[in-house]
């Protein structure tokens, strides 16, 4: 079931060309994961506090619908609010007992926005609405047939790595520091829609960072030129510090200052108006988009935390590769994949492949980094825990 073997192809921290990205908490694509995944931890809750046990459910499809917004300096008006519906599968009624669905959807939405986006109001703001039926038959029925280890809901894999990149690592953090509150305290102008681009040539780094302004703090377009270049300066001091290097970086470089053409915001927000969203498209349980790397396109916000491999396989596929690296010193890089089949235990899937960096791959190692990824695999009746707690975020 586990196969570790040598990894054969080049670091990617040693290639020519690097690209990575990360989609901040306000993105369109990053609301509708934390929105839908917010939901099933809120349904998870409502079976185990209601029922003892979690039913069967698979809330991962969501799709927002960008509103229509005036901005203008120092303000501005929604004309038509954001749409976000969402879709998906659930138990609906146990032991006669009705599940309220679109109760706690509308509960978990509208506390995720309040808690990540400062001047989104997903009262006036937002029209929220599900479509949430029962699930089939089959796939019920392998839900409930598990006794102690869960079964496998789906034929799908996980990929994991370790450890990042200095540009991986970089482009992470620069979006947590806009993001953080020390940073929003003392610039309130910056939104909660950031996407980081990272690029590598050779040595030199260059970020570009699109922010969504807020137009309530900004009074005018000199103001907004002087928040800019302040900001920029501070997230190229930072990422210098981070990387220990130069970096250069780019702010909202589609902006027309002339022609007052910006990225001004009302809600510091693009779904308001300029962009849409949909769950999977945004970032990996990494929190990262790494073209260079190994991806599942696996959608895993919303899928229930207990046998759905798609988001189970992805998350342990991490693990496995932080935790043989931290525990293996002879290794410097770690990959992991894992393939389950549906029917199967959770524990047991089909193989599990752990390619590590070494200068000698020797049977102990190998034996080593075996015992620990089936050491992670042990804990996968348990993570759905860890997951509905707000241990793990998958975006």
């Amino acid at each position: 079931m586990i196969l570790v073997d040598q990894l054969t192809f080049p670091k990617v921290a040693e290639l020519e060309v690097e690209i990575v990205e990360r989609k901040g908490i306000g993105h369109p694509d990053t609301m509708c994961d934390g929105i839908a995944e917010a939901t099933s931890v809120a349904l998870c809750q409502y079976y185990e506090r209601e029922f003892e046990r979690i039913f069967h459910h698979n809330l991962d499809k969501a799709l927002l619908v960008g509103g229509r917004t005036i901005s203008r300096f120092g303000g501005g008006e929604m004309l038509e609010p954001i749409l976000f519906t969402l879709v998906g599968r659930a138990t609906l009624e146990v032991a006669d007992r009705h599940v309220p669905i679109e109760e706690l959807y509308r509960e978990a939405a509208a506390q995720w926005v309040r808690a990540h986006l400062r001047h989104l109001d997903p009262d006036r703001h937002m029209r929220l609405q599900c479509v949430i039926r029962p699930g089939s038959a089959d796939l019920v029925d392998l839900f409930q047939r598990a006794t102690i280890t869960p079964l496998a809901n789906d034929t799908s894999f996980g990929v994991g790595y370790a450890p990042l990149t200095p540009l991986e690592r970089v482009v992470y953090e620069a979006e947590r520091f806009l993001n953080s509150e020390a940073l929003k305290a003392a610039h309130p102008e910056i939104g909660e829609d950031i996407k980081v681009m990272g690029l590598r040539r050779g040595e030199e780094i260059t970020l570009t960072v699109a922010i969504a302004f807020v137009s309530a703090h900004v009074r005018d377009l000199p103001d907004y030129r002087e928040k800019k270049r302040t900001i920029q300066n501070k997230i190229a001091q930072f990422a210098e510090r981070l990387l220990d290097r130069s970096v250069v970086v780019h702010v909202n470089p589609a902006d027309d200052e002339v022609k007052g053409s910006i990225y001004l915001t009302l809600t510091g927000t693009s779904a308001e108006a300029g962009d849409d969203g949909q769950v999977g498209r945004g970032n990996r349980v990494n929190g990262l988009i790494t073209p260079f790397r190994p991806m599942s396109l696996e959608a895993t916000a919303g899928k229930n935390p207990i046998n759905h491999v798609g988001k189970l396989y992805n998350i342990t596929a991490r693990q496995i590769a932080e935790h043989v690296l931290a525990h293996l010193e002879e290794v410097e890089e770690v990959y992991c994949y894992i393939l389950g089949q549906i029917g199967r235990p959770i524990t047991q899937p089909q193989v599990v492949n752990v390619k590590l960096r070494t200068r000698r791959l020797t049977r102990g190692l190998r034996g080593r980094a075996s015992q620990l990824a089936l050491a992670k695999l042990d804990e996968l009746p348990s993570l759905w825990r860890k997951l509905i707690e707000g241990e793990i975020s998958i975006y």
